[in-house]
């Protein structure tokens, strides 16, 4: 198949910040501006620094997802810390793939959807906040497991990571969602990790170290055995939007 891409859609706002943004910012111009009313200069320019850096924290840029059959691409920006086989997980029925992406407070922080398909179920655990590039990071920090199967049938789980700063990761989809690849469903906010579980006989495409895009490095392939279930029967396709 030829390697088709699909831009994102319009979003909703004019801005290129994701929503969840918006109140860190506003509070953090207040507060500078306070510090500049009553002259406390050193403070203000602080002020105003922190304020620079949650804007470019929030920065959402648009990106233009691959096409590919199969193809299944990063849900989020940063750094590649695990990819292989696992005889077992929390969020995985048997042996699957893990691949694990570690964010730092600079990389983007707005998760995309891997692989098109249904939201079949979301499960919410709270946990410690352990600094996301530890292994036990995945079990013991507070996390959020978005699992998805696709119109071939195959099951892909993707878990959103609280790491040592994060301490609110959101995520806007709901069981039975229809989803699209490289749509945006959430974000963490300040430093964290996201883990994919895909089916074991998936063939991966990056190894540790290798920097990845959110909606579109793609991180494998999923294996078409012929097996085709359309997720069409789901509440409809979840909006693209962070709002």
């Amino acid at each position: 198949m030829k390697d088709l891409k699909r831009p994102d859609t319009d979003k909703q706002s004019a801005f290129f910040i994701a929503k969840p943004g918006y109140y860190f910012i506003i509070a953090s111009v207040i507060a500078t501006a306070v510090f500049t009313l009553t002259g406390v200069a050193s403070v203000a320019i602080a002020g105003l620094v922190i304020t620079v850096f949650i804007c470019y924290f929030f920065r959402d840029p648009d990106r233009v997802a691959p096409m590919e059959e199969g193809a299944v691409v990063s849900p989020a920006d940063g750094r590649v810390i695990i990819a292989g086989p696992v005889d077992e997980s929390s969020f995985f029925e048997g042996k699957s793939i893990k691949i694990s992406i570690f964010m730092s407070v600079f990389n983007v922080h707005v998760n995309r959807i891997p692989h098109e398909g249904r939201v079949s179920k979301i499960s919410y655990s709270p946990g410690k906040f352990f600094s996301a590039n530890l292994d036990k990071a995945s079990k013991e920090n507070e996390h959020n497991a978005v699992f998805i199967e696709t119109d071939m049938g195959k099951k892909i789980c993707m878990v959103q990571i609280a790491g040592l700063i994060a301490r609110r990761i959101i995520c806007r989809l709901k069981e039975g969602d229809v989803v699209s690849r490289g749509d945006r469903f959430g974000i963490i906010c300040f430093g964290s990790r996201l883990d994919v579980y895909l089916p074991a006989d998936a063939k991966i495409c990056v190894k540790v170290g290798n920097r990845v895009k959110a909606g579109e490095t793609i991180l494998g392939y999923l294996k078409n055995d012929g097996l085709i279930k359309s997720p069409s029967s789901g509440r409809g396709r979840v909006s693209p939007g962070l709002g």
